[in-house]
Parts: structure tokens; sequence; C-alpha cells
């Protein structure tokens, strides 16, 4: 506009003007954090990892789960002694089966460089609009939501638990995860479950007063429950 009506403004002055309102300057304004990428792209975002744990039997297991980022809601897709590509490629096909049935439109898959996912799942994503997204090398992270929720895993559940062998960590895992998915309070979520609401406070001094809980152990009393006794 200025050089329309035929003035000259000093590279200085627009600089002034720029700081007194607080604008940064545009390379700075059209940048992107991981941390605004994240936060901006939650509802599209997926994230997976492998966890390692050892039997009682001393057979090493990997254990595949995948995580929504808005929801927080976590899938276990299964555990093998051998993840061989055809495993991990089928674990996959089942979570996009899973993920069209439940109406989730994810369009980005948060994982690391671990060799154990093979190229045919990228392909396989990329058949349903799902870009996967790698992490940087030794940055973990760049996947923050998913390793909190391993390291949740490890804390309650692999490290305080004697299981036998596959079939027990299996039953085990889903357990667990049917907690962390309706029971589990999140902070992300306003202490709202993945798949449960938060309920209405309750108001009525008469009803704190009288207030009944049962709680109910889980996977050998490590995570509890909570509810209104009936």
């Amino acid at each position: 506009m200025n050089a329309t009506l035929g003035m000259k403004v000093a590279p200085s002055t627009v600089w002034e003007i720029l700081t007194q309102e607080g604008i940064d300057p545009s390379p700075d304004r059209m940048s992107l954090t991981w941390a605004d990428f994240l936060r901006s792209q939650a509802d599209a975002l997926l994230a997976g990892d492998f966890i390692e744990t050892i039997t009682l039997n001393g057979q090493r297991q990997y254990i595949l789960a995948v995580i929504e980022h808005a929801s927080r809601r976590i899938r276990v897709l299964g555990t093998t002694a051998h993840p061989t590509a055809a495993w991990v490629t089928q674990a996959i096909r089942n979570l996009v089966m899973d993920l069209e049935e439940a109406g989730c439109r994810a369009r980005f898959l948060i994982h690391d460089r671990d060799g154990k996912f093979p190229a045919p799942t990228e392909e396989l994503l990329a058949d349903v609009g799902i870009q996967t997204v790698l992490t940087g090398i030794r940055m973990p992270r760049m996947n923050a939501v998913m390793e909190r929720w391993v390291q949740s895993c490890r804390r309650e559940l692999l490290d305080q638990c004697l299981l036998r062998n596959e079939r027990p960590l299996r039953r085990a895992l889903r357990e667990y995860a049917e907690f962390s998915n309706r029971h589990r309070a999140h902070q992300a979520l306003d202490q709202a479950a993945p798949l449960r609401a938060v309920p209405d406070p309750i108001t009525d001094p008469a009803g704190i007063a009288d207030l009944k809980v049962r709680r109910r152990d889980r996977l050998g009393g490590v995570p509890h429950e909570y509810s209104h006794a009936a």
C-alpha cells in the first residue's frame, strides 16, 4: 500500500511497529514446532510402539500397541515371541479394520525407527490415507504420549505381575487395556477416561455424606477401579 502511494518506509520502522504489536518476523511465524504439530493434529494422530518383556519361562515377548492422541484410547494389537514382517503386517491390517469400524479418521501414525516395522505396513497404512511419521534417532520425546502409556504399563502391570507365558500375558494386556480405556483418569482429558466421560459433580451435601464407594482390584490388586456402590 505504501509503495502504491509513493511512500517509502525504512525497514527499521517496520521492525519497530512489529515489535510494538508483538508480531514475530515472518520466518518465525511460519515455522511449526513438533509440539505445535502434535497439538494441531491431535484428532488425526496415532502413535505406536513395541514393548519388550520376559515371561517366567524365560521367553522374550514383543507387545505392539497403538494409542490415539486425542482420546488416549489404547489398542494392544498383540504380543509374540517372533515379530516377523508377516505378523506385524497382519496386526496393522487388523488395526486398520478396527479404526474403520470405530469411525476413527486418523491421518498420521508416529513410531520410532525400529526395524520390526516392515515396509509393507507403511504401504498398507498409506492405502487408507494414514501417513507414517518416524521419530528422530534416540528422541523418545517425539513419541511422548505413547511412551507415557508404556511407562504406566510397565510400572502397573509388567513389573508387578508374574506371567508364565504368552497366553496369560495376552489376557493381562487385554484387562489392562480395558482398565486404561474405561477407568483410568487422564489429566489431558480433564480426569475423564478415553471411553468414559467425567460424571456429574455431587453438589448435595447429604449425597456426599452418604457416599458409598466400591473398589475393585484388577490384575492382583495393582490397579484399582472405584465406583458408586449400588
